[in-house]
């Protein structure tokens, strides 16, 4: 059933409500006079069974219904455009109540259907091979923003298992909006709310040393570094992050990090024509990840308007990941998704786009 407009505890807005905790939710229920197990019944009505029509919670008293049906709150996206791209993918618009808009991209596969959400609108990281860099930060998600995502495509799918894992690929950098970030993946893991494995749960950031700990503390779920270079030359003019924090102190992170047993980092690297796709370069890569369990991610670089950068040839890629195999990592050329709809890797502005053949 589609997310609607609904009511609770006054000064408690929709957006609100989804970012709350269990706990935070029965501090609230609490104050209003309501023992504490109301709080998982309606924790469980929002998050595990995806209803927020105060009147169909059933096992909740009229009286307390009729508290929580006071006063009436917008939910906190609006779905405004879904496109489909020619191989399934699909890409979903969403306007925010302050007007700005964001982006989401569902993926499905064989065995698993997989959403990418978003945890900022824009980005700060400024990276030259992705489009949302290029519009600059505009302000943080909060968590029931970017569960709200989860909520609105949830509604659109019909019967069936429903999303089976979750990356926090979409547009902005999660752990510059850490705090939202943590909380929309415990609400996403809590047995009493959607019950997804953090296993299933994976977070992209171009790694920040400090951060990446605390993440990692607070919920064990799975990391793709974007590294995206061999070298910090490199790296500092694709990634301007690096000049700030270096690929150096990336890696020497990653490899002070506790990782369970037969848990492995995802090392992302889009491979720009001329600029990181050479043999020397996945040589140099293989050097730098020496002593780190993991396994590398090359996704060709997908063009978007008013980029000239350029997409390597077939044969570079499988060269590239040739070598890197030769060399005893794992290595996984990336099928691009959704690139006729802007829905591809780097590809998100949170604007309304109809096709983009690229």
């Amino acid at each position: 059933m589609p997310f609607s407009a609904e009511v609770f505890p006054r000064g408690l807005t929709m957006g609100d409500l989804l970012s709350l905790e269990l706990p935070e939710l029965e501090a609230r229920i609490v104050s209003l006079g309501e023992p504490r197990f109301r709080a998982n019944q309606i924790f469980q009505w929002i998050h595990q069974k995806g209803l927020v029509r105060v009147e169909q919670m059933g096992n909740l008293p009229r009286t307390l219904r009729s508290r929580l049906a006071e006063e009436l709150a917008p939910f906190p996206v609006g779905l405004e455009q879904a496109l489909l791209s020619r191989d399934g993918t699909r890409k979903f618009l969403f306007r925010l109540q302050d007007g700005l808009a964001i982006e989401s991209v569902l993926i499905p596969e064989a065995k698993r259907l997989t959403l990418c959400l978003s945890t900022q609108v824009g980005c700060s990281m400024g990276c030259l091979f992705c489009r949302t860099g290029a519009m600059g930060w505009k302000r943080n998600l909060r968590a029931g923003e970017i569960l709200g995502q989860y909520y609105a495509v949830r509604s659109t799918l019909e019967a069936g298992p429903g999303v089976t894992h979750f990356v926090f690929m979409g547009m902005g950098e999660p752990l510059d909006n850490l705090e939202e970030t943590i909380r929309a993946l415990k609400i996403l893991s809590h047995p009493l709310g959607c019950g997804i494995s953090p296993r299933r749960l994976t977070v992209s950031t171009v790694g920040i040393p400090g951060k990446l700990e605390k993440l990692l503390q607070e919920i064990p779920v799975s990391l793709t570094i974007s590294l995206n270079a061999s070298d910090n030359e490199t790296r500092s003019r694709i990634m301007p992050i690096n000049r700030k924090v270096s690929m150096d102190e990336v890696l020497k992170t990653l490899r002070s990090l506790p990782l369970a047993n037969r848990r492995r980092f995802t090392i992302g690297y889009v491979v720009i024509r001329g600029i990181n796709d050479s043999l020397k370069d996945a040589r140099r890569l293989v050097r730098v990840l020496h002593g780190i369990r993991c396994k590398v991610n090359l996704i060709p670089f997908n063009p978007f308007p008013g980029t000239e950068l350029g997409t390597p040839e077939p044969s570079q890629m499988l060269a590239f990941q040739a070598l890197l195999r030769s060399k005893g990592l794992s290595a996984h050329i990336r099928e691009s998704r959704g690139r006729d709809i802007l829905g591809a890797c780097g590809q998100l502005s949170g604007e309304d786009s109809a096709t983009a053949d690229t």
